[in-house]
């Protein structure tokens, strides 16, 4: 596998509710897409979604180039794959599904074509098992979804994934304006869902034990923690929240509390009838609302969050590197 080859052309192999975002995203980059997917009506479906996410594109910003014209569609795997350079593959999440798709696709492509899995939570060492002649061109680049608004790419080898695979990946994820974050160990659900599921599982705990509604549980994260952690993660909010002593002092103020408060954290079983009570919850925190005006009123915060951290970003001052002593 050569490091010189531009990524210009893609092939969105299943174009099902991130497929789509891909390809969108793909094509507001000025990239050449071929989407292929067997589904009945999935080039309509998947052109009609394309056209509903380009004024958001829009909004966010196109690359020269830009443009839906540059989507081609055929349900003939051969034919997506023909002259690609990378391979997006979003397949549904059965381990012998993919294993059997990877030892089509390495037997159809050229063996420097990278093949990186949308795949949410199976490991890449499992899934290139079918990738027989050349598994190290296999990779996990995982979107947040919708791919084509949120930035972040989780990207992760196997066991016989090549660093310079990795290394292409992420340059490419990079230079579309994603944000890549590289795991070292391959984990069930890498890293991103592993956080969403830690927080549901004590917000479901506390709904199910009646200490409040889902409302009040939504407005508890979206107007605390939500808000900082729009800005800034984890780590370095402790690191503030150490005052001038930084994470040090916030270790030396709240280890010892924050290891006892996780002792209480709930592990709720989700039985039915703990279910009905979190979907009444829910469906009493909506109202009238409807699925397509509470997508519109996310992704308006959404565009606004990352439009005014992209203005940081571009502004921002580098990191100062502290000296070191002696």
């Amino acid at each position: 596998m050569t490091d010189t080859k531009p990524i210009r052309s893609i092939a969105v192999v299943g174009t099902g509710v991130i497929g789509a975002s891909w390809t969108a995203l793909f094509l507001a980059k000025g990239l050449q897409v071929v989407a292929t997917d067997v589904a009945p009506n999935a080039d309509a479906r998947l052109k009609a979604f394309v056209a509903t996410a380009w004024p958001a594109l829009e909004r966010l910003g196109l690359s020269a180039g830009a443009s839906q014209a540059n989507l081609r569609f055929t349900p003939d795997l051969a034919q997506a794959l023909a002259g690609a350079d990378l391979v997006q593959e979003n397949g549904p999440e059965r381990l012998d599904f993919k294993q059997k798709l990877y030892g089509q696709l390495d037997a159809l492509l050229p063996p420097d074509v990278i093949i990186a899995s949308s795949s949410s939570g199976l490991r890449m060492s499992e899934i290139q098992l079918g990738a027989a002649s050349h598994p190290e061109r296999c990779v996990i680049g995982h979107p947040f979804n919708p791919p084509h608004v949120i930035p972040l790419v989780e990207i992760v080898g196997g066991a016989k994934t090549s660093e310079q695979t990795v290394r292409r990946a992420e340059e490419f994820y990079t230079s579309i304006g994603k944000k890549t974050v590289r795991l070292r160990k391959e984990l069930p659900g890498h890293v991103a869902n592993r956080l969403q599921a830690a927080l549901a599982r004590e917000v479901y705990h506390l709904i199910a034990e009646d200490v409040l509604s889902a409302a009040d549980v939504d407005a508890a994260l979206s107007w605390g923690p939500g808000l900082r952690w729009g800005v800034m993660g984890n780590m370095m909010l402790n690191h503030l929240g150490g005052g001038p002593g930084g994470i040090e002092h916030f270790f030396e103020q709240f280890a010892g509390p924050m290891t006892v408060s996780w002792k209480a954290l709930g592990s709720p079983v989700l039985s039915p009838e703990v279910q009905k009570k979190l979907v009444d919850s829910v469906r009493a925190e909506v109202g009238s609302r409807t699925i397509e005006e509470l997508e519109a009123e996310r992704d308006e915060i959404l565009f606004g969050l990352i439009e005014l951290r992209t203005r940081r970003q571009a502004t921002a001052a580098p990191p100062k590197v502290a000296a070191r002593a002696g």
